[in-house]
């Protein structure tokens, strides 16, 4: 058994109040926790530091609860949320994002499951098997590098493993990381008081506190790329194509 937490921070960059964006006659964040609803998750919580997002989750039965508005990362908001609502440390709790209302339930399971097979890990996530050369070298594109575990060694911007021989433009197995999370909630109250890192902010990649501080994160591989997540007017365009297209 395990519950999601949906971080919906209002502010953004690229898209100003993305979480209640309209989404085939509903927002976003809405989307997402219905997505996250039919995987077998007990609990479905949206975690938000905006009151008209706390009323549009509860004008449609969906939980929400009010977080500062400083954390400096998706996990320090979920940390905050597990405390108020005082789960058991052995609970695992996944952690997805906002915008990812074309997320797969099954990758949900998957993640969660991950988590729950591995004592030695804190935390999971996923990633997929990536091909294109121009997609390794883009910076934009998260790698992850894995053990023999299945656990994760390095996540980078950079193309990790890097291919020392000129012959060679991509190595043998590259993973593309997928930015969901499952942790365990007695580890959620420690992240908490980690200090943040140096390396979490040259690479701008919240989980390296976790490997830096000497933590283990179990890796889950899916086969497929997943749907993409909304982050420029671009990509809800396309996702508000997708739903019309379903609803038709």
């Amino acid at each position: 058994m395990f519950k999601v937490v949906v971080p919906a921070r209002f502010a953004s960059s690229r898209l100003p109040g993305k979480p209640l964006l309209d989404i085939a006659g509903q927002p976003m964040v809405i989307r997402v926790a219905a997505q996250a609803a039919k995987s077998l998750a007990s609990e479905v919580v949206i975690a938000t530091d905006h009151e008209e997002i706390k009323q549009s989750a509860q004008s449609y039965g969906v939980h929400a609860v009010m977080t500062r508005e400083d954390h400096v990362s998706g996990t320090d908001r979920i940390a905050e949320v597990v405390q108020a609502m005082a789960w058991p440390d052995e609970m695992i709790v996944v952690n997805v994002q906002g915008d990812e209302p074309l997320i797969d339930p099954v990758l949900i399971n998957e993640v969660a499951q991950t988590l729950a097979n591995d004592p030695q890990a804190v935390m999971s996530t996923a990633c997929h098997p990536m091909h294109e050369a121009e997609a390794f070298e883009n910076p934009n594109v998260v790698k992850v590098v894995l053990n023999a575990k299945q656990q994760a060694l390095y996540f980078s911007r950079a193309a990790i493993p890097f291919p020392r021989d000129a012959g060679h433009r991509q190595p043998l197995v590259a993973h593309r990381h997928i930015g969901i999370y499952a942790y365990r909630v007695g580890f959620l109250k420690q992240y908490a008081s980690l200090p943040v890192t140096a390396l979490e902010q040259i690479e701008s990649l919240e989980q390296l506190r976790v490997l830096y501080h000497g933590y283990q994160i179990a890796v889950t591989i899916t086969a497929h790329a997943p749907a993409t997540g909304v982050d420029t007017q671009d990509d809800l365009d396309l996702v508000r194509k997708v739903f019309a297209a379903s609803l038709a």
